[in-house]
């Protein structure tokens, strides 16, 4: 039943077997997969819980417990399952992680935010101390922690990371290094022969359809191949038509899925004069790699637009437009400012329009606000727009595409002025590319996300002509759809407050004939903004000017 996902079925043979006995450990970790499969969450956690009871040293059991309890935003028993884990399995430096850095995904209040980022300071300086990298077995057991987890979350907080990576940078390089000391020296950059080419490496777990490394195809694309020699080195294991791309536009390309010292090997190999990271902090493996020394100069771009704070990472590869005037500030690498948006992005491919708002549910009448980003990306102090938009936008329907999480937040913000929500709210599951681009086409205005904004969801946005509303934030990640809007030269809809945020979006939502010109303004200037080759020219001139100064 289990292997024909006849879930409901199985769940009955399940609980039968254990009605006989107790059951081996395996039972328990399927039946939880039965119920995580029919969204019953309750039952899930608890049968991983009583699995945990039984079999207190199953490391699996526990690491599902405490990242899916954090991600369905029941962060006090996630913390909780954690210290019971590092109990349970006290060598298993993967618990001390999780005991130590578990903050949540999605915040209940603005106070939880400084709650939980003193917890992170607090439990990371004792993680630093506690870490002992003097046997064999503890090595292993760090370098196997680190290659579980990365601190994604801690910048969604929307502080200044700069000390706190540097920090658990240090660390992951550190077990790196006790792990693998063989890739630690500097490397002497290799001299070029005449008529030899510069050689580029791009290291990354995501060479296929993904957000952090999609616009990473345009700078191979357009690559100055007199002058430069492109390897790719896919490490992750879901091939598809844009890894396609990558490969036919790589002059060698290396498929090494899950396999960290042999990737190592061959990027050492290669004898590359420099090896980008399209994005670091997201894979954990990245993260791994980029802590040694592979080859004579490192960067990093902006797929995961955060300092990594590692020691072995020289530069930040960014964009002039994203980048506000302190912004070396906020990087322990050093900044590279590339013009416009820094990156080739490839223009969407837009269908015809080929649904209605009805099979969505959706009126014709309503004015439809596209809030389509990431819970995480949602603080809490922001969530009153919402219901203020809705207060003078009588019209208004916000439709989230993965926003559940958000509801009881919504509920409160439209409550304090005498609102429902559910009148004003949608949540919506949208499975399918196709009819996600749909909902951008049938809707009215798009609603850009504080501190940190839409990347390729405003790209795609821009590409079905939506108005965007954003605000500018004070890092780089919360200024991608500002960057976006100047390269277009439709500068409206870019507010500098909350206050002017609001503004807009009841323009844009009561005022057609704006609306329709804004969105006209956009569709004729999309060239400004896609396949942008001034950007590129500027990264291999960075490129040829470090190999000449390291040479």
């Amino acid at each position: 039943m289990f292997a024909q996902e006849k879930w409901q079925e199985a769940i009955a043979q399940y609980k039968n077997l254990l009605e006989i006995s107790l059951g081996d450990v395996e039972i328990y970790w399927r039946l939880s997969h039965c119920y995580r499969q029919l969204n019953l969450l309750n039952e899930y956690f608890q049968a991983l819980q009583q699995g945990i009871q039984l079999y207190p040293t199953d490391a699996r059991l526990h690491f599902t417990l405490i990242i899916d309890l954090r991600r369905y935003g029941r962060i006090e028993e996630a913390i909780y399952s954690a210290e019971n884990a590092a109990k349970c399995l006290p060598d298993d430096y993967t618990f001390q992680l999780l005991k130590y850095l578990t903050i949540p995904s999605v915040y209940d209040n603005q106070e939880e935010i400084h709650f939980y980022r003193q917890r992170f300071v607090e439990g990371l300086q004792d993680l630093i101390q506690q870490t002992s990298l003097k046997t064999s077995e503890e090595r292993n057991s760090a370098l196997a922690g680190i290659g579980r987890l990365t601190n994604f979350y801690l910048s969604y907080q929307a502080q200044n990371d700069i000390d706190l990576q540097r920090q658990y940078g240090k660390l992951v390089h550190e077990i790196m290094a006790a792990n693998f000391p063989q890739w630690l020296a500097p490397l002497s950059i290799p001299k070029l022969q005449p008529n030899q080419k510069i050689r580029i490496g791009y290291v990354s777990h995501y060479l296929h359809c993904y957000s952090g490394t999609l616009w990473l195809t345009g700078w191979l694309r357009y690559c100055d191949r007199q002058n430069f020699e492109i390897y790719c080195y896919y490490i992750g294991n879901e091939p598809d038509p844009v890894t396609q791309q990558f490969q036919e536009y790589s002059d060698v390309f290396h498929h090494i899925p899950y396999n960290l010292p042999a990737v190592c090997e061959q990027i050492i190999a290669d004898k590359l004069h420099i090896l980008v990271f399209p994005e670091i902090g997201m894979n954990p493996q990245t993260m791994q790699m980029a802590g040694l020394r592979l080859a004579p100069v490192q960067c990093v771009a902006w797929g995961h637009p955060v300092t990594t704070g590692l020691p072995t990472i020289d530069y930040f590869i960014s964009s002039q437009l994203m980048e506000p005037e302190n912004a070396q500030e906020h990087y322990s690498e050093k900044l590279i400012r590339l013009p416009n948006i820094g990156v080739s992005y490839p223009k969407p491919y837009i269908p015809p329009v080929v649904k209605t708002r009805s099979d969505f549910q959706l009126s014709d009448d309503a004015v439809i606000y596209l809030s389509c980003q990431a819970p995480f990306k949602y603080l809490p102090q922001y969530d009153f727009i919402f219901a203020e938009i809705a207060r003078r936008v009588p019209q208004a329907k916000f439709v989230f595409l993965r926003g559940s999480l958000l509801q009881p937040r919504l509920k409160r913000a439209f409550a304090a002025i005498g609102l429902n929500y559910e009148d004003y709210c949608v949540f919506l599951s949208i499975p399918e590319r196709l009819d996600y681009l749909m909902i951008n086409l049938l809707s009215d205005v798009y609603l850009d996300t504080f501190t940190w904004s839409g990347g390729n969801t405003s790209l795609e946005a821009i590409t079905c002509n939506l108005p965007i509303v954003t605000c500018r934030g004070e890092f780089m990640r919360g200024l991608h759809s500002y960057s976006f809007l100047k390269m277009l030269r439709v500068t409206d809809t870019i507010a500098e407050n909350e206050a002017e945020y609001i503004e807009i979006a009841v323009k844009l939502g009561l005022d057609p004939v704006w609306r329709r010109d804004i969105s006209q303004r956009m569709s004729q200037r999309h060239d400004r903004l896609f396949d942008d080759k001034t950007c590129v020219e500027g990264l291999e001139a960075f490129y040829k000017q470090v190999v000449r100064e390291s040479l």
